[in-house]
């Protein structure tokens, strides 16, 4: 699905364009896409993962893999304008396939998807390492070609969890996603029903593994904040959802550490909010109103496995700096996640120093021991 976002806009909305493509109501990079004029890309939606093709060269007791991925682009994007991607190994030059694009307005933003099996079997390679890619956009009306994002990723394998003499060639393949795990996010979206008057608060970051059974809190000096009851019950109640999964295309065998699985979790807290100027609900805790140092705590299958620090200024401000020094193209605020426990299996702690949004890494972070 395609869909764009109206950044200033706070109601959720729907509308047939084409193919039917969907207007959201958020406004995660108001302030970053309103200040440019050229497509940019929000480089924390980009996700590189690994489809394993059942086949390499017409041999089905070999597997092979093409590489699939997602991105969100800020508008403006001009009529005639043509997303692609090219993808190479240490060999040289690999693939080349366009993705679906929209021209937009500045204020919007565009969601693509493109690759796997789409861009042909025949394409399929056996290889693992290190893999370079680029987004580009072209615009043959205009006669220019440019850069948006380039980045690499690391390709490692694993036999499927198949049995029999046959499948000691069917390798399972994926990206290695173990960069993203001591970064977390905090950040405000507009309500469905009253806007950036009363937004809505968010804390996400990433698991290694299965991304159920999560119970999620949020402290203000100390003291757990959020718990509203009626009658004894518990009344808007926290929770989490996996909002993005980097899983393999198929089954590994039991042996690959949490079977090779990154999610990104988003945790929703009905009953905080980043300001109250509807002049309703006195009873909501607000982030504005209480200034000072907060910590979000995650218990995942009833075990303390995540804690994220952030601090708020008077007024509700939590920003610091680091999202917009590296031009993250979102106004969400990147904090460091401190990773609690073994539930994630062993994983490559120092990773982000060089891996971090695919060779991007940040200007400014440091991740917690």
């Amino acid at each position: 699905m395609k869909i764009r976002t109206r950044l200033t806009c706070a109601f959720i909305l729907a509308l047939a364009v084409v193919a039917v493509q969907t207007i959201v109501a958020v406004n995660t990079t108001a302030n970053t896409a309103n200040t440019q004029d050229q497509p940019t890309i929000q480089k924390d939606s980009i996700q590189v993962t690994a489809f394993t093709v059942n086949s390499f060269k017409g041999n089905f007791d070999v597997w092979s893999w093409l590489p699939r991925m997602q991105f969100r682009v800020n508008g403006p994007i001009a009529s005639g304008s043509q997303l692609y991607v090219e993808f190479s190994t240490p060999a040289g030059p690999w693939v080349k396939f366009d993705c679906s694009t929209n021209n937009i307005q500045k204020g919007y933003w565009w969601k693509t998807e493109c690759g796997g099996r789409d861009i042909g079997e025949d394409k399929a390679l056996t290889y693992t390492g290190p893999v370079n890619f680029t987004i580009k956009m072209r615009n043959e009306l205009a006669g220019n070609d440019t850069t948006l994002f380039t980045g690499k990723m690391k390709v490692a394998k694993a036999r499927t969890n198949e049995v029999g003499p046959k499948a000691v060639n069917k390798f399972v393949y994926w990206v290695d996603h173990d960069w993203n795990l001591p970064i977390g996010y905090v950040y405000l979206t507009p309500s469905d029903v009253f806007g950036w008057k009363m937004p809505d608060f968010h804390v996400a970051f990433w698991v290694r593994g299965e991304p159920v059974k999560f119970d999620p809190h949020l402290f203000y000096h100390g003291k757990e904040v959020g718990k509203q009851f009626m009658d004894n019950l518990e009344v808007g109640r926290a929770s989490c959802d996996a909002v993005i999964e980097n899983n393999t295309s198929h089954s590994v065998e039991d042996s690959v550490p949490q079977k090779a699985k990154w999610a990104r979790v988003e945790c929703d807290f009905p009953n905080i909010k980043g300001s109250n100027t509807t002049g309703e609900r006195d009873d909501i805790f607000t982030l504005a109103k209480n200034p000072g140092e907060y910590e979000f705590k995650l218990l995942w299958n009833n075990k303390l496995a995540r804690s994220i620090k952030f601090t708020v200024q008077p007024g509700g401000k939590f920003d610091n700096g680091i999202a917009t020094a590296n031009q993250l193209g979102s106004d969400i605020v990147i904090v460091p996640v401190q990773i609690i426990g073994d539930q994630d299996g062993p994983w490559n702690k120092t990773a982000w120093k060089t891996d971090a949004f695919y060779g991007n890494p940040l200007t400014g972070f440091t991740a917690l021991p």
